[in-house]
């Protein structure tokens, strides 16, 4: 059975472009809902703080999320971002799918 991880990457503050959107700790639960809802357990969603990453993987992710000035929450499946900012569930469930997860039945 497939699997995939999806990487919320950003910051307890929220970005100066990003005001009037949710935090990236509250998009990465959105997502985690939305996303177990259509594909099941299959589907890990983990938040990453680019002040504090975990490995050497996530802390150079979260170098280039700071010196790119990305907007942040950043979502990253399979070392590809597919969304800034303001991530559209649509992009990253086409991403899934593309990778060959299918929705659970």
């Amino acid at each position: 059975m497939k699997q995939a991880v999806v990487l919320v990457y950003g910051a307890e503050t929220l970005c100066a472009s990003c005001v009037n959107l949710p935090s990236t700790r509250e998009t990465a639960t959105w997502l985690e809902a939305a996303l177990s809802r259509k594909y099941g357990s299959r589907v890990t969603v983990r938040y990453v703080d680019i002040h504090h990453p975990e490995g050497e993987e996530e802390a150079a992710f979260s170098r280039r999320v700071i010196e790119e000035d990305l907007w942040y929450p950043v979502v990253v499946i399979d070392g590809e971002i597919v969304g800034e900012g303001n991530p559209r569930l649509k992009d990253i469930r086409r991403k899934l799918e593309d990778l060959g997860l299918t929705p659970a039945v």
